[in-house]
């Protein structure tokens, strides 16, 4: 079992996702067809991919918290990584209606079952695609990440200053603790140069979204 999730949290993040939601479909929902192949801002992936990415992203979530409803540790997705991409690739594959209709079906059963989760299931934990065992109750916080950050990865003109203000900071603290983890003993501190930046900037360095000259790789998403 995960430690108690901290209920004020979940609840600010749920509120903030809700609101980062409806400026998702309100993008995609403006894009012309013809838009949806063109590439996004990550290598490989066009629109589509990224689309089709939040809706399985929102079903994943709904699937892990059903799972520790009933007292089991999920898996995000069927297949791990490799049926993650896969599942992504088909997603791609769909027409630009059928994206739009299923991302916007997915946020709101996910939303659902944020509403009618119980204690048990927000006190429980599932599995990435990775491998890495995530706590019920960050789930929130972690949608509201992907939302935030593909919408900027989708490359229609919405930039990181439409990232909010609450998920900013403490995806810094995230982020920072992240660095610290992965440097060496005496050298966990961020670089002066990455200080120097505005926030929105630092933290795109820090999740892979932002190359800066003099500062290696942040550790990414």
């Amino acid at each position: 079992m995960a430690s108690t999730p901290d209920a004020r949290f979940i609840d600010a993040c749920v509120e903030g996702c809700a609101a980062s939601h409806q400026a998702l479909l309100a993008a995609v929902d403006a894009m012309e067809e013809s838009a949806f192949s063109g590439p996004s801002l990550l290598p490989g992936w066009t629109r589509a991919h990224v689309i089709g990415h939040l809706g399985l992203n929102a079903r994943s979530h709904v699937h892990l918290l059903a799972c520790a409803a009933r007292g089991e540790t999920g898996e995000q997705y069927e297949g791990g990584a490799a049926g993650r991409a896969a599942a992504i690739g088909a997603a791609a594959a769909r027409t630009a209606r059928e994206l739009v209709d299923e991302l916007r079906a997915s946020i709101y059963v996910l939303e659902g079952a944020w509403a009618g989760a119980s204690a048990k299931a927000w006190s429980g934990t599932g599995t990435a695609a990775s491998g890495t065992v995530l706590s019920m109750g960050d789930l929130p916080f972690l949608r509201w990440r992907e939302v935030a950050v593909h919408l900027v990865d989708l490359d229609i003109g919405i930039g990181r200053d439409s990232w909010p203000d609450l998920w900013v900071r403490h995806e810094l603290e995230r982020q920072k603790m992240a660095w610290a983890a992965s440097r060496p003993m005496g050298l966990t501190l961020l670089p002066q140069r990455a200080l120097e930046l505005v926030e929105r900037d630092r933290l795109a360095w820090l999740i892979g979204r932002l190359d800066i000259d003099g500062l290696p790789a942040g550790p990414g998403l």
